[in-house]
């Protein structure tokens, strides 16, 4: 069926909807969000951040105690786990900045101004901050990094080093990829009819991005921090009678957090998701068109 046609399906069709029927989807979406008042835009921020906590979490656990299984199915497991956070975003309702990229879809058709668009970015990524940095206190504090016999301690520290240790340009390339699948997912999830829908919609692109170790700029004020408040907070009896101590995660300071990974990330996350999905797009369907 042919973009012409598809745009003549009845709007009472009970299927999923089409690729220009997303469009528009997409784009009345976006003038909502920027309409969004600061109070309310703010407070559904952070709990996006605490959902992608919430996979993260979720994630780091299940990947815990698998040194010897093959990488690629450990990234797996990583990924399938980690989709909880968007569930839990696109779901129960919630503002994240990298879906929010998507937002340029009603800024290229001239529906919002950029000054918009920015206004929902900045608040939106501030909020995900203080989300993500809450629940990844309130799993300091709570001491589940103790769990088998600290193991889960451990992965999260590896993790957080791990990304902190990626050179800039390779961080924003992974940036990059990595919100491009995030965006795609979410556009999935403007066909999405049901609950059902948007769950299927969500598993593939979000486990794909983590299997393949792509980077998320909202996950990782989850992931690195956790490691920080490990490294820096935990207590002696965490390090007694462990072969490594806190210097063995040498890349892993508040330095390699906010420049060395969450600035080229996010970068990468704003190319990946408003270029080379929305903007792509907002061409192929909306651009031109004739709409009131």
């Amino acid at each position: 069926m042919d973009a012409s046609a598809q745009s003549h399906v009845s709007p009472n069709h009970i299927d999923a909807l089409l690729p220009p029927q997303m469009a528009a989807r997409a784009e009345q979406i976006g003038v909502a969000k920027a309409k969004i008042g600061l109070v309310k835009l703010f407070t559904l921020a952070v709990l996006a951040g605490s959902f992608i906590g919430l996979g993260a979490a979720f994630s780091t656990t299940a990947t815990t105690g698998l040194g010897g299984a093959p990488w690629g199915l450990v990234r797996l497991l990583a990924g399938g786990t980690f989709c909880l956070g968007l569930i839990l975003v696109v779901v129960a309702g919630a503002e994240l900045f990298t879906g929010n990229n998507l937002i340029v879809m009603a800024w290229a058709g001239g529906k919002v101004s950029f000054r918009a668009v920015l206004r929902n970015w900045v608040v939106v990524y501030l909020g995900n901050l203080a989300g993500s940095l809450a629940t990844a206190g309130l799993v300091f504090y709570s001491g589940q990094y103790f769990f088998g016999d600290r193991a889960v301690g451990i992965n999260a520290l590896n993790i957080a080093n791990a990304k902190c240790a990626i050179e800039f340009f390779p961080g924003l390339a992974l940036g990059v990829l990595c919100n491009a699948l995030v965006c795609l997912a979410v556009w999935l999830c403007y066909s999405a009819r049901s609950v059902v829908d948007k769950i299927a919609a969500v598993v593939f692109p979000i486990t794909a991005f983590v299997a393949a170790g792509f980077e998320h700029s909202v996950a990782n004020m989850y992931f690195i921090p956790l490691g920080l408040f490990i490294k820096l907070g935990a207590p002696a009896g965490f390090w007694a009678g462990l072969a490594q101590t806190p210097a063995d995660w040498p890349h892993l300071t508040w330095q390699g957090f906010w420049l060395g990974n969450l600035l080229p990330v996010t970068i990468g996350n704003i190319i990946g998701g408003s270029l080379m999905v929305g903007l792509v797009y907002w061409f192929v369907y909306l651009r031109g068109a004739n709409r009131s």
